[in-house]
């Protein structure tokens, strides 16, 4: 069984300079803490999609993801907790017969069966499972009855556990704007479905190239999740750091003195990404004065003998 979840997570408070000369608020809500496996916004996307699971009698997930996904790993743990078989289509088939690096490791190590893709097959099939039934068929056929998840595990069902966040923050008012790291869209949908009236959503690709899309897979999930579009979020495509996966070296210096002013270590991917946004959003001059912004700390960083 998984451990029970920390719920609601901590909510910090945390301001400095840049933010206080900008007369602006910055806590950050802490998921990054609500459980030791399967850490922040992949606990709440996977929760409603692990139900529907085991009520219609799966006994395997199927998947998708990159070398160091973290939502493979959180989906091989959760998997083997409650019995299921789990199989990820990783990204990369020159990555098969290569030495396994430390997050590989760690789903098979959970039980994950891993089979690699080239990178047009991966596309064809991640980018279209959803929404084409010959490939979802497809995948029926070769891995016989399974919970297909996408890529990131961003679907309606997922969206409608995100939407659980805005519901732990007290008090959202027309001065809150609470704010997230966006890949695949997600947790953005639903933060914004839940937030009250008045409150707004702000997400931060974390990839290059992503504008339009991303937008357009928001309100994919709000429709499918819930019948209709919603406006009060948008998403900063100014601060993806060169693309998915890339740390330049001005990201990584706010990082670390980020964590030597606040003590709390960042993932670099997507956490990092978002609060050097914030920072230079909020030097910028472009939230209000009186602005409280809710940074939702979405996942772990790296261990520290990761290779």
């Amino acid at each position: 069984m998984l451990e029970p979840a920390l719920l609601p997570t901590p909510l910090v408070d945390c301001t400095d300079e840049v933010l206080a000369r900008a007369g602006v608020r910055l806590r950050l809500k802490r998921d990054d803490l609500l459980h030791p496996a399967v850490p922040g916004n992949k606990w709440r996307k996977l929760g409603p999609n692990l139900e529907a699971a085991v009520r219609q009698g799966r006994t395997r997930l199927l998947t998708f993801g990159g070398a160091y996904s973290t939502h493979l790993r959180a989906v091989a743990v959760a998997a083997g907790a409650l019995g299921l078989e789990s199989v990820g289509l990783v990204r990369g088939e020159e990555l098969a017969d290569a030495p396994r690096n430390w997050s590989l490791r760690a789903a098979e190590a959970a039980g994950m069966e891993l089979v690699f893709l080239s990178r047009s097959e991966y596309r064809e099939t991640a980018g279209r499972c959803e929404l084409d039934e010959d490939v979802a068929e497809g995948l029926q056929r070769r891995w016989g009855p399974c919970t297909v998840l996408p890529e990131g595990g961003s679907n309606a069902l997922a969206a409608t556990g995100a939407a659980a966040v805005p519901a732990e923050l007290p008090d959202l008012g027309e001065r809150d704007v609470v704010c997230c790291p966006v890949g695949t869209g997600g947790t953005l949908a639903g933060i914004a479905a839940g937030l009250p009236p008045g409150a707004r959503a702000l997400g931060v690709a974390v990839l290059r190239g992503g504008a339009g899309y991303l937008e357009g897979e928001v309100a994919r999930l709000h429709r499918a999740a819930y019948g209709r579009e919603f406006g009060n979020w948008r998403i900063d495509h100014d601060h993806h750091g060169g693309g998915y996966g890339r740390v330049p070296a001005g990201l990584e210096a706010f990082a670390e003195g980020f964590e030597r002013r606040h003590g709390i270590a960042l993932e670099r991917r997507y956490v990092a990404k978002l609060l050097a946004a914030l920072y230079d959003l909020a030097g910028a001059g472009a939230f209000p004065a009186g602005t409280r912004l809710t940074a939702v700390v979405t996942g772990l960083p790296d261990p520290p003998d990761a290779g």
